[in-house]
């Protein structure tokens, strides 16, 4: 899900360069507690198989002393590589979110001076890099992420608008339809899936999305949404960011009333201009991205007119903090929903 793991939360340090190679380190205090501990190990069992045995003689003795020398050391030199793994991760995802960001800056500036010149030989070089970094970095970061997005049910992928839409036709009567034997999707559980997992440890916000996929109106709004924050995500802009106005629930009843434009105006609390800048050109230029938008645009105004009745005012404040509600901000007023 996430921008991410899906789509979540990216505290980092934001350089002022483009992506460059990650510098050589050296030690860590990890993989010298790694070598400290792997010493004192062998040292110790090593003296207790010489003063001790292992009760066996022969080869098979010696195989079992080897094994309670080796093994231990073989695992915490595992767990020492992962640790560094998960560092490096961690560093080269900071590098290509600060290159990203000062690719987004060049590029407003470039548009708000009206240059339509094409990008320098230089500036061509860092983008591939980038994107050759960042596809090496997402192939190792799937094989962390794969197993939580399964155990969230159906997939998070795109989906098509004819299928999608199916859903405004009158059902047939042909029996108890299988979500009818669903429980109720909770207004809290609903909220917390449209802000999707934290992290990938977010055991609480996984549970909350499978329980709302199971929910079929819920879970056509999360998947357009998903495609969405998907596709921004392409050009660094991630709801994280984002400081959106806050509305009062007022107006957001108005709109699940019906409400448009002007009356309705202060939900477009999006003032950041890059992002601004960044989504409208691309829903000029990118036909996928443009239907992409409007078929979340749909899915986000019947799904809150039917949770509107019967949410309270905290919890409107509550749907408006999460990442699925500043998407629609974002995208209705380059949309011209508020206009």
């Amino acid at each position: 899900m996430s921008d991410q793991p899906l789509n979540g939360d990216r505290s980092r340090d934001r350089a002022p360069g483009l992506y460059d190679p990650a510098p050589a380190q050296g030690a860590t205090g990890v993989e010298i507690a790694g070598a400290i501990g792997s010493v004192l190990w062998v040292a110790l069992s090593g003296w207790v198989v010489l003063a001790a045995g292992t009760g066996a003689t022969g080869p098979i003795g010696l195989v079992q002393g080897m094994m309670l020398v080796v093994l231990p050391v073989a695992l915490i030199w595992v767990a020492v590589l992962a640790a560094r793994g998960a560092r490096a991760v961690r560093a080269e995802s900071a590098r290509l979110s600060a290159a990203v960001d000062a690719l987004r800056q060049a590029y407003v500036a470039q548009q708000q001076s009206g240059r339509s010149e094409a990008l320098n030989p230089a500036l061509a070089k860092r983008l591939d890099e980038i994107a050759r970094a960042q596809a090496a970095m997402d192939a190792r970061l799937t094989l962390f992420a794969s197993a939580h997005i399964a155990e969230a049910g159906p997939a998070l992928a795109p989906v098509v608008d004819v299928a999608s839409e199916a859903d405004d036709q009158p059902a047939l009567s042909l029996g108890t339809p299988p979500e009818a034997m669903q429980p109720k999707l909770s207004n809290a559980d609903f909220i917390r899936a449209l802000h999707f997992p934290e992290t990938a440890e977010d055991a609480e916000g996984f549970a909350a999305l499978r329980r709302a996929l199971r929910d079929r109106q819920a879970a056509h709004l999360i998947q357009a949404a998903q495609d969405v924050l998907t596709l921004l995500s392409q050009d660094g802009i991630y709801m994280d960011d984002l400081r959106p106005d806050v509305a009062r629930p007022e107006t957001w009843r108005a709109f699940g009333h019906g409400a448009r434009g002007r009356e309705v105006a202060t939900l477009g609390g999006v003032h950041d201009r890059a992002a601004l800048a960044l989504t409208a050109g691309r829903m000029k230029q990118d036909p996928i991205f443009r239907d992409a938008v409007h078929h979340f645009l749909r899915r986000f105004d019947k799904t809150f007119a039917a949770f509107e009745p019967q949410a309270t005012d905290p919890e409107i404040n509550d749907f408006a903090a999460t990442r699925t509600a500043r998407a629609f901000m974002l995208l209705g007023r380059v949309a011209g929903t508020f206009d």
